[in-house]
This record gives C-alpha cells, sequence and structure tokens, in this order.
C-alpha cells in the first residue's frame, strides 16, 4: 500500500463480482451512497494479475503458479534487507519493483518464506504458541514508565516487567518506530490487558529476523536469475 501524497492505494489479490441473487434490498441505502451488503461467492472471483504475467510465469516455470503464490513470492522479497538497503532511495519516490526470477524451485523457496512471515504478522503461526517472552512480577499491571534494562527485560512499571524481549526484538523496527517499545507507550496509563499479545508479538519479531536472515540468502540469486 504506498503512499500517494497523503493517500493510500490498495491493491486487492482478488476482484469479486457481486451476485444479483444474493444482494440486499438497496432501500434507502442507494439514497445514502451507502455500498449494500453483498455475499460474495469464491468461484465468482477473479485474480487481480494482468494475464501477460502469468504468460510470463508459465513461459518462465513451464506451469502457471497462483495468485497467493505470487503475494508470498513478493512478500519476501519485500522483507529482504538486501533489497531494502539497496532500493532504499528508490523506494521513498515510486513503487517498488520486484525481481521475479525464472528458476521455479528459486520461485517457490522464497514464496514458501514469504508465507511464513504473513502468518507470523497476522499473529496465527503455529509457532507463537510457544512466545519467547513472559509477563513477570507483582503488584499492578498499570502502565506507568517504559524501560528497557538491556538484559531482555521491559518495565512497564517498577514491579512489573516482561522478560524474555532479546535487543534485536526490542529495537525492531517498522515505519521508524520500533514496535515493542510503541506498542506499550501508546497505552501509558492503562492496564497491560493483552500481556499475551505483546509476547506473542515479541516472538513474531524474532522469527521474522530469522526468516529476513534466510531470505537474503537466496535474494541475490533471485535478482540475477531474474
Amino acid at each position: 500500500m504506498p503512499l500517494n501524497r497523503g493517500g493510500e492505494l490498495f491493491f486487492p489479490l482478488y476482484l469479486y463480482k457481486p451476485s444479483d441473487a444474493k444482494k440486499k434490498d438497496r432501500g434507502i441505502q442507494t439514497m445514502m451512497l451507502v455500498e449494500p451488503e453483498v455475499a460474495y461467492d469464491s468461484k465468482n472471483r477473479i485474480p487481480n494479475i494482468a494475464k501477460e504475467v502469468f504468460q510470463k510465469f508459465e513461459k518462465a516455470f513451464g506451469r502457471k503458479p497462483g495468485p497467493e503464490e505470487i503475494f508470498y513470492y513478493i512478500y519476501a522479497i519485500l522483507y529482504s534487507n538486501i533489497y531494502r538497503e539497496k532500493y532504499a532511495e528508490f523506494l521513498k519516490i515510486d513503487f517498488p519493483r520486484i525481481p521475479f526470477t525464472k528458476e521455479y524451485k528459486l520461485f517457490q523457496h522464497l514464496a514458501a518464506l514469504g508465507e511464513e512471515l504473513i502468518q507470523l504478522h497476522l499473529l496465527k503461526h503455529k509457532s507463537l504458541s510457544k512466545p519467547i517472552a513472559k509477563f513477570r512480577g507483582s503488584g499492578e499491571d498499570m502502565i506507568e514508565k517504559v524501560a528497557y534494562d538491556g538484559k531482555e527485560n521491559v518495565f512497564i512499571n517498577p514491579k512489573k516487567y516482561f522478560e524474555g524481549i532479546i535487543p534485536e526484538v526490542w529495537n525492531y523496527q517498522i515505519g521508524g518506530y520500533q514496535v515493542m517499545e510503541k506498542f506499550l507507550k501508546d497505552r501509558k496509563g492503562r492496564h497491560m490487558t493483552d500481556a499475551e499479545t505483546y509476547c506473542r508479538i515479541a516472538t513474531s519479531i524474532k522469527f521474522t529476523i530469522d526468516i529476513q536472515q534466510e531470505i537474503d540468502k537466496f535474494y541475490e540469486k533471485a535478482e540475477k536469475t531474474a
């Protein structure tokens, strides 16, 4: 979703054609210019990807990858540290250009890593059932002052803290913000009611870092074979 003068552009993976038979009575909704509720059928959808793109993939691979597989591959590339550093200035002013490898096995491998990342970022990955962080201490759960002691502990007040937050996770940034710090600072003055979510996010970031390193091992080859 690249920014465009303060607005956002959305690129859905599929376009759906609503079934007329399932539309609810528009009635006053039409008068109010409100989109009516529509039941969408997965069989009545088309990929929001140009046919020429699929043709190029089929020519290179000898087979046509699915829309999700293409999306996973793109997601992996965008999380490559090498890619981000190499095209940092360009990414600030234009849409990202994605190097699509012509080697199918490499494409598959990177797509699989991209899918792993997506599951992590949706907090649905199976690995999150065993978080690396724990909420410790006694007393009030009020988030008073966020402090990282450099020893894998993040305090929200003098008595309550999260343990197991390694420096790499604590310092991890998205959009210029330290994720683990911002999560708590945005809730300052409130009780810590979602400690489990915080621990899952920490775990997600830890595995994201690991997967990014794995993606970097293959990124340059993907670019050379594009």
